[in-house]
């Protein structure tokens, strides 16, 4: 009997376990290439600051996530500070080429919503507000192969970009499915 109580009760957990797990539906991967990326980055090779995006999928019908690629030129260092936070949407960065000082935290200066009618709220980032440099944020080294999360409402922006350029792509996670599905599908 006391051989049988463990094997019960190890089988009567996982039962319990398996009724508490959803049933997730099966779905197909996306595919974004570093042919991707490239093409991508190729479209505004002398821009002081490009960010577009490469794919919108929706999971599941439940959220979306956005894929895109940044670059920022040194040149960007020396205009007048863009710190932004978005309302809705987290973004992971992965760097991929170039070090900067990447500032997130804080309090942006002279803080103005970005326009609804912008590519920044409609295909990027969804609801923005941008302004000035960020006062009393937490800046750090970043360089190929960092990532950073950078959840909802989290002013960041670059204060140094001490290569070149920068560049990195990055995931934007939209659960309540503002960006637009299906944006930049084969």
């Amino acid at each position: 009997m006391r051989k049988l109580l463990p094997g019960a009760f190890a089988l009567l957990t996982a039962t319990c376990i398996q009724a508490q797990t959803p049933h997730l539906p099966r779905g197909t991967a996306t595919d974004v290439t570093n042919d991707d990326i490239q093409a991508t980055l190729k479209k505004t090779p002398n821009a002081a600051v490009s960010d577009q995006a490469i794919r919108v999928v929706s999971i599941a019908d439940e959220y979306n996530v956005g894929i895109g690629v940044v670059h920022r030129s040194k040149t960007v260092g020396k205009q007048a500070a863009n710190g932004i936070e978005h309302s809705q949407i987290t973004e992971i960065y992965h760097v991929i080429e170039g070090n900067a000082t990447l500032v997130t935290g804080g309090t942006i200066e002279n803080p103005r919503e970005s326009p609804p009618e912008s590519q920044v709220v409609k295909v990027l980032n969804g609801p923005s507000t941008g302004g000035g440099a960020i006062q009393g944020g937490v800046s750090r080294r970043v360089g190929p192969g960092d990532v950073v999360i950078i959840p909802p409402n989290t002013p960041h922006w670059f204060s140094e970009i001490s290569s070149d350029q920068i560049v990195y792509l990055v995931v934007r996670v939209d659960p309540h499915r503002i960006l637009p599905a299906g944006y930049g599908a084969k």
